[in-house]
């Protein structure tokens, strides 16, 4: 599926199958066909459906019907529901009824929204903290950190049903802890906004915390093993552990910045 899927290939699903070339008998002496053995009578009846199955087999899925109100959507305002998929702001299921009030039903616009932000792309889009969008694709806020969290979890339900058996939590735990970072609260205020009742969910929230906890100890170790060894440039100091300069100026950039007061949750 390419970015610039239509909501037609995003709803649309048809699997194709091709049926297997019945394979060619073995000739026994002087042209005549072996014999073979004599099967049990259900077994013969089973043999008798070939034909019918084949036609079953070659017979493409069904396709999924896209609800009109998302075919309108689309054809409306293809930058935003078909082309790339981008968080709309809040409010626009208003915005829609009032812009187009002869195209949509109210009951239906709620309806196509409603599949719309439940989809996989578009819980993409959130989950990567990408900021909300008007119609004419303006940037207009930033996803909460609320949002972001739960949108990263649904996702990882959804992979985890199409991978039963594979070991995502790792996957799971690092994006998490690159969404605390990315919404600019400290660990305990971000712990605040997304703590559920999910004894699962707290569990690799807690774990993704705790390794970014482990992150900024060893940040506020580098910094004060600088501020230690008398050294008058950041360089110099790099030089003498033999460590990347570059590095340690952008880890004890960040190491200054967050003995800063965190912002508050909102």
């Amino acid at each position: 599926m390419t970015d610039t899927a239509t909501p037609q290939e995003e709803i649309q699903e048809v699997q194709q199958t091709e049926a297997e070339g019945a394979a060619q008998q073995p000739r026994a002496e002087g042209g005549r066909p072996p014999r073979q053995p004599r099967q049990p009578r259900q077994q013969q009846q089973q043999k008798q459906k070939p034909g019918k199955q084949a036609a079953q087999q070659q017979q493409p899925q069904r396709a999924r019907k896209v609800h009109p109100a998302l075919e309108k959507l689309f054809e409306l305002y293809p930058g935003m529901f078909g082309a790339r998929f981008l968080p709309l702001k809040l409010g626009v299921f208003q915005d829609l009824l009032e812009k187009h009030p002869d195209d949509f039903k109210k009951d239906d616009l709620k309806v196509a929204l409603g599949l719309h932000a439940r989809s996989t792309r578009y819980l993409e889009a959130v989950a990567a903290g990408l900021p909300r969008h008007d119609l004419d694709g303006n940037v207009v806020e930033p996803v909460a950190p609320e949002h972001v969290h739960h949108a990263i979890l649904e996702l990882h339900r959804r992979r985890a049903q199409r991978n039963p058996g594979e070991d995502l939590r790792p996957q799971l735990v690092a994006r998490i802890a690159r969404a605390v970072e990315a919404s600019g609260l400290d660990r305990e205020a971000y712990a605040v906004l997304v703590r559920s009742r999910d004894e699962e969910t707290n569990a690799v929230l807690d774990e993704a915390l705790a390794e970014l906890g482990r992150q900024a100890a060893k940040r506020e170790a580098l910094l004060r093993a600088f501020e230690a060894s008398g050294r008058d440039s950041e360089q110099a100091f790099a030089e003498m552990y033999g460590m990347d300069a570059d590095e340690v100026t952008r880890t004890l950039a960040r190491a200054r910045a967050e003995r800063q007061p965190a912002a508050p949750a909102a």
